[in-house]
């Protein structure tokens, strides 16, 4: 059965109404009235338990397997784009897409995460954890954008930044610091967006923006709900109530002013209407863009600092 465990109630009744319309289709019978009412029923029952997610629930939405990744995006809202390889100390991270591209009109930096789609190519690209190479030479694309005055756009979608022995010896939390530092003094617009999964630094390395998105089934957070049930109640299977207690669905964060505006999903997620989710994405996106480059470089640099600063503050 596909689906999602807590969806279950609704992919029966959407193979209820398939075996109904063959039937009625093979032998001749006349059955849509009763057809109709499981469909009204059905749209209710989508309404109720996609309107009512838990925090585990979105996870595990945003993890989707056939959720829309970086590239899926940059080909169906970008044109022109041409990616840029290595970070000119070490190598290729095939965990980051890092290129050049045009939003509508708008000639941008387009910068993210990309998981793979079966084993071979989650192995190549580490299922979205980036190595320290992946983060210098996203920032390296960075520098270039804002030498030629492009706009930046960053699709997050990560479980975190790869935490092997290689990474480490090769500076993975310096790589991960440096990247914060120098995107707060960037004299471009920078536009983050978590897709999908925003796990810990692995999300923050690329992630300091004038904007600040999400989609409406991601999540960002310090640890994955896994590791915090581990650490604080040694037991992993307690990962449903730590993912209620760190608050990291886009209703909370946008609460907590963490991020500045949530892109809507298609009713039960992004894979449900792959181009309704990439339009919402595109108009969002240049909505933001558009807006930023009307602000002075020094007041963007000066109010992207202080937006962090703020990040934390409490009565």
């Amino acid at each position: 059965m596909n689906g999602l465990e807590f969806e279950r109630p609704i992919v029966e009744l959407e193979e209820r109404i398939k075996e109904l319309n063959n039937f009625s289709s093979q032998r001749q019978i006349d059955l849509s009235s009763e057809i109709k009412k499981l469909e009204d029923k059905l749209e209710n029952l989508k309404k109720e338990i996609y309107g009512n997610l838990t925090a585990w629930q979105r996870i595990q939405i945003a993890r989707h397997p056939q959720r829309l990744y970086t590239l899926d995006y940059i080909k169906m809202i970008m044109t022109d784009f041409v990616e840029f390889h290595g970070d000119r100390l070490y190598g290729d991270d095939k965990a980051i897409i890092c290129g050049f591209a045009t939003l509508d009109t708008i000639k941008v930096a387009i910068l993210g995460h990309q998981k793979g789609r079966d084993t071979n190519e989650n192995i190549a690209r580490n299922f979205g954890c980036a190595h320290p190479e992946g983060y210098r030479k996203a920032m390296r694309v960075m520098k270039l954008a804002e030498r030629f005055n492009l706009p930046i756009v960053i699709l997050i979608d990560t479980p975190g930044a790869y935490p092997g022995l290689g990474a480490e010896e090769r500076g993975q939390a310096q790589a991960i610091a440096e990247n914060i530092r120098d995107m707060f003094g960037l004299k471009t617009p920078i536009v983050c967006c978590v897709i999908g999964e925003g796990g810990s630094g692995g999300a923050l390395g690329i992630g300091i923006g004038d904007r600040v998105l999400m989609l409406e089934n991601s999540y960002y957070s310090v640890i994955s709900p896994e590791g915090c049930s581990a650490i604080l109640w040694k037991d992993s299977s307690k990962a449903k109530e730590a993912a209620e207690t760190l608050k990291l669905t886009a209703e909370d964060l946008l609460e907590f002013q963490i991020i500045d505006e949530i892109v809507s999903e298609p009713l039960g997620g992004v894979h449900k209407d792959s181009e309704l989710a990439a339009s919402n994405l595109k108009k969002t996106l240049l909505k933001s863009v558009n807006k930023l480059l009307k602000i002075e470089v020094e007041d963007l640099v000066k109010n992207r600092y202080e937006k962090f600063r703020k990040i934390g503050a409490f009565k």
